[in-house]
């Protein structure tokens, strides 16, 4: 769409500058466009899909729930209460949203280069139909205009999960979740299409204020009593097998540390009794965190859950900020992180296991080319994670294929994910994406290094095959199954 500002997506957006380079781009690109999104590791609340009722407005869509949003304008003064992030000792207290529209539209200009513009453009002209760029004088016309298509029928949660062409969502949810949204979706036939994610996280770190609290709710939800540690485990199986009999593709942790030195049985015991006591030390509890690693991968081997590792984020960085707000305001700073050394307890025990499907992420490329693409390169139970968080950028993309298809190919990654709670934004992300691929592929083809018909192939590997095959249903019988047929459940073309 093309407005009297002049604003309008360019259909060779992301694509390479090169002019012998992009029409090969555009003939790649073109046999991905229209493949399903296979969406799976992300936030958005099974809540919102399973009530199904239009969205409240703009503002609560697409900028408040927004950290990539947030943290740009809070990094140049602006107030979290302008943006509607809530204040934990303000509980109902709400900003006027046309305010927190405003307020986002009159900064506009500070997103540019950015990938967060990028998403938000695609969202707006491909989703929304807006044909101006948000700015003060545009800002009531846009938030009217978007209130409008919001009251529509086909603007609620479930109708643009057809409308983005989404083959599958993967939710992610605590261990002591109910899944009583998931199990009212299946009910409606949607259960083989928005699956729930296992992520135990604050039940693996034992110093994390509000763990004995989680401990509770784990022996409510599970119906195992627990005493010590090896109660602790077998709580953890049960809800495995709940998440597994909802429909469960994968489990998600989101450590500091890439750790999985396993303890002995009798330091795990002991690290447990003091957590329950309100006495466990620090050291203890990183130790013990590394060793629930171990433990996971373990699990995984057995009932065939993916397990999603990505490490390296220093969470809640501003502790005044998260006391105040909660997490995921944008407060969580990449640190740099040891895979080698790390992993070498899981791998050398479960590395070649046919039942293990361990997925990496890292928001450390230095480890791209140096740790990851040689792990993935030689072990069976590895595959690369895509670029995550503040490398799931245009540059940070190109640069991760660069980095590790010397070393780890194409079919040792495992496509797309976008991990994220903006849920107008996944078509947006997933295109950048292809878009990104079909431009590294185009120069394979352009340096002669790969005919026509095989970077083809692979973008659809890449876009639809890979993911669909790495995140296939639990299974022992074979690690990472590569898929080659065509789109499931019937889903709508992706546009």
């Amino acid at each position: 769409m093309v407005s009297e500002t002049g604003w309008s997506l360019h259909p060779d957006r992301a694509l390479p500058s090169d002019p012998s380079v992009r029409p090969i781009a555009r003939e790649i690109l073109a046999a991905t466009a229209s493949l399903p999104i296979v969406s799976m590791h992300g936030h958005v609340d099974a809540g919102v899909l399973a009530r199904d009722e239009p969205f409240a407005d703009p503002a609560s869509l697409l900028v408040t729930p927004d950290h990539y949003l947030v943290r740009m304008l809070v990094s140049q003064g602006v107030p979290h209460d302008a943006l509607g992030v809530p204040r934990r000792d303000r509980p109902g207290v709400t900003a006027d949203p046309r305010e927190v529209w405003r307020t986002f539209a009159t900064h506009w200009p500070l997103f540019r280069g950015t990938p967060t513009r990028y998403w938000l453009e695609h969202v707006l002209v491909e989703v929304f139909g807006l044909d101006e760029r948000p700015s003060a004088d545009s800002a009531d016309r846009l938030y009217d205009l978007l209130s409008e298509r919001l009251e529509k029928p086909a603007f609620r949660p479930l109708a643009l999960f057809d409308e983005f062409g989404i083959e599958i969502l993967a939710t992610t949810d605590a261990a002591t979740a109910t899944l009583a949204d998931h199990a009212q979706l299946a009910d409606r036939g949607w259960g083989d299409r928005i699956v729930p994610t296992f992520r135990p996280d604050a039940l693996l770190h034992v110093d994390r204020p509000g763990w004995r609290a989680d401990v509770a709710l784990l022996e409510e939800r599970s119906g195992v009593s627990i005493g010590g540690y090896r109660d602790l485990v077998r709580a953890l199986e049960e809800r495995r097998r709940a998440f597994v009999a909802a429909g469960a593709r994968a489990t998600d942790h989101g450590h500091l540390s890439a750790d999985t030195t396993p303890l002995s049985e009798a330091a795990a015991e002991r690290i447990v009794a003091a957590a329950l006591r309100g006495q466990v030390s620090a050291d203890d509890a990183q130790a013990f965190s590394g060793h629930m690693l171990f433990e996971m991968a373990r699990m995984s081997a057995e009932d065939g859950l993916v397990m999603q590792l990505h490490p390296g984020v220093l969470r809640d960085h501003d502790r005044a900020v998260a006391d105040l707000r909660g997490p995921d305001v944008g407060y969580d700073i990449p640190v740099p992180t040891e895979y080698v050394r790390g992993l070498r307890p899981v791998l050398e025990a479960f590395g070649h296991h046919p039942g293990l499907r361990l997925v990496l992420f890292t928001v450390d490329e230095d480890t791209f080319s140096r740790e990851l693409a040689p792990i993935a390169g030689v072990y069976p139970a590895v595959r690369l994670g895509a670029p995550w968080w503040f490398l799931d950028t245009p540059d940070g993309m190109r640069r991760f294929r660069e980095a590790v298809t010397d070393t780890a190919g194409f079919a040792n990654t495992t496509g797309f994910v976008d991990d994220t709670r903006a849920f107008c934004s996944i078509p947006a992300r997933h295109d950048l994406a292809r878009r990104i691929d079909a431009g590294f592929l185009a120069r394979l083809v352009a340096e002669h290094r790969l005919d026509l018909d095989e970077a083809v192939d692979t973008a659809v590997d890449l876009a639809y095959r890979i993911p669909r095959g790495a995140y296939a249903p639990p299974s022992s019988a074979n690690a990472f199954p590569l898929t080659s047929s065509g789109p499931e459940h019937g889903a709508k073309e992706h546009k």
